[in-house]
Order: structure tokens, then C-alpha cells, then sequence
């Protein structure tokens, strides 16, 4: 996307971002064919703006468990041995064991996702990955595990790292995961965007700065920060019933069509 975007260009690019960041519909995707639509080409820094506001959703439906955890990784640090003793410190542990291989992936693939992100034939692909991701999620036995072991905690951060492609949705990867791991659906929810807490907040680091030297108005950059935050509390909140009642395979119905359709606007972009 152009440096310097339209209000009315960040205020659907806030909304974009604040359904679909959460649901299993992967947001990047849907912000690079918006910003194609719009006649610009996807910006990796104003597309990490917009998850500030998102970053700030999960921080506040979540503020029990993020402070939980925090509390007993802090505590551990005289004590490293009750780590492990608390929900909150399994928690960070899980989260910490997720986000190594999480950064390594991601940061493998970012040139590659930048090229990537204006593809419409790699996006209508990779919203088919995320369609497999859903429909896995929708098949999983019922778990009863409040956090994945060690070993299935890697595999989640790699599902997790390859989420960086436009169109793979990141809670959809990290959801069927961990509920193929056996954890439980409710905490499979938790976790999920536990576990994206750390990689949303080093890519702000990484590149939050450039949006603001990049000629665009803050104001207008704040105002899509708070579109989407308000956007991805909704999102947030209607996940988690649908997770727990178990109904994700309902979102297939709407990637097929829209992966065909990416597809088809990729074999007939010149």
C-alpha cells in the first residue's frame, strides 16, 4: 500500500483487519487483496499498524491469562523450579517453546512473503492451506490436555512461523494444532493467541517505525489501530464460541469460492 493511505482506505483496512485477524481467514490475505483493489501494493508497515489494534483485542480478552503468565514467569525467576507448577507459568513456557521456531520461520520467509503478498494466485493457494487448516480443526477428537507437550508445542510454533504466507491463516494453522495435539478446545482458543503474542509484537518492533516515517498521517494510521481493535474484540469473542462449539468448518464454505476466485484474478493478471 502507498505511504500515505486514504481515511476511508484505513477505515476498511481496519475493519478487514479486525474480523479477520482472528477468525480462520487469514487477515493478511485479505488486507493484500484489499490493498490491490484499492490500486496499491501491499505495505508490510501499515499492514503491522493495523495489527496493533488487533495485538491490543487479544490483550484485552485475554488480559487473565496474559497476566497470569507474565506473573509466574516473573516469579519463576527466583525460583525457576515452580515454573512449571502453575497454569500461568505452563503457559509460558508453551508460549516461549512456540515462539524460537516461530522466528526463525518467519523471519526465513519475509523477503519471500513481501514479493509473495501481491500474488493472487499464491494468496487463492495458501487460503486453500487455510481451508485444510479449518477442516483439521473441524475433525479433531475432543482433547482434554490444557497445554501441548513439549514436542507438539514446536510443530505449533513452525505451523505458526509458516502462517507469514498471505492467505494461510495464522489462528487456523495454530488452532487445528493444537487441538490435534489434544488440548482441550477452550484452551486450545487461549493458546492459540497466547502463543501470537510475542511474533505480532516483534514484527510492530521490526517495522511499526517505518509506517510513521513513511509520510503517512499518524492520526490517520491511529485511527486504523482503533478501527481494528474494536473490529477484532468482536471477532475475538464470536471465535471462541464457534471454536468451543465446535462449527469452524462453517468458514470453508466462504475461502473455497474465495480461493478459486484469487486464483482466477491470478491467471488473468498479465
Amino acid at each position: 500500500m502507498q505511504a500515505n493511505p486514504s481515511l476511508l482506505e484505513i477505515i476498511v483496512l481496519g475493519v478487514i483487519q479486525g474480523i479477520t485477524e482472528f477468525l480462520p481467514i487469514s487477515s493478511d490475505g485479505h488486507l493484500a487483496i484489499a490493498q490491490r483493489l484499492f490500486g496499491h501494493e501491499p505495505s508490510l508497515p501499515v499492514t503491522v499498524i493495523l495489527h496493533a489494534g488487533t495485538l491490543a483485542a487479544t490483550l484485552v480478552v485475554l488480559r487473565e491469562r496474559v497476566l497470569s503468565a507474565l506473573r509466574e514467569a516473573f516469579a519463576s525467576l527466583s525460583a525457576p523450579s515452580t515454573l512449571t507448577a502453575s497454569q500461568g507459568g505452563r503457559d509460558a513456557v508453551a508460549v516461549v517453546v512456540a515462539t524460537i521456531p516461530t522466528g526463525i520461520v518467519g523471519l526465513g520467509l519475509k523477503h519471500s512473503v513481501e514479493a509473495w503478498s501481491d500474488s493472487p494466485t499464491i494468496i487463492g493457494l495458501c487460503l486453500f492451506g487455510t481451508t485444510a487448516a479449518v477442516l483439521l480443526a473441524s475433525r479433531a477428537p475432543e482433547g482434554k490436555r490444557t497445554e501441548p507437550t513439549l514436542p507438539a508445542g514446536v510443530l505449533i510454533g513452525l505451523a505458526q512461523g509458516l502462517a507469514v504466507l498471505p492467505g494461510l491463516s495464522r489462528s487456523a494453522c495454530t488452532i487445528a494444532a493444537l487441538l490435534w495435539a489434544g488440548v482441550a478446545r477452550q484452551r486450545a482458543f487461549e493458546l492459540s493467541f497466547l502463543l501470537s503474542l510475542p511474533a505480532v509484537f516483534g514484527a510492530l518492533l521490526l517495522e511499526g517505525r517505518k509506517a510513521f516515517t513513511g509520510g503517512a498521517d499518524p492520526l490517520t494510521l491511529v485511527l486504523g489501530m482503533l478501527v481494528s481493535f474494536a473490529f477484532g474484540v468482536v471477532a475475538l469473542l464470536a471465535l471462541r464460541k464457534l471454536l468451543v462449539s465446535g462449527r469452524l468448518a462453517f468458514f470453508a464454505i466462504y475461502l473455497v469460492p474465495l480461493a478459486l476466485a484469487c486464483l482466477a484474478w491470478g491467471h488473468a493478471s498479465p
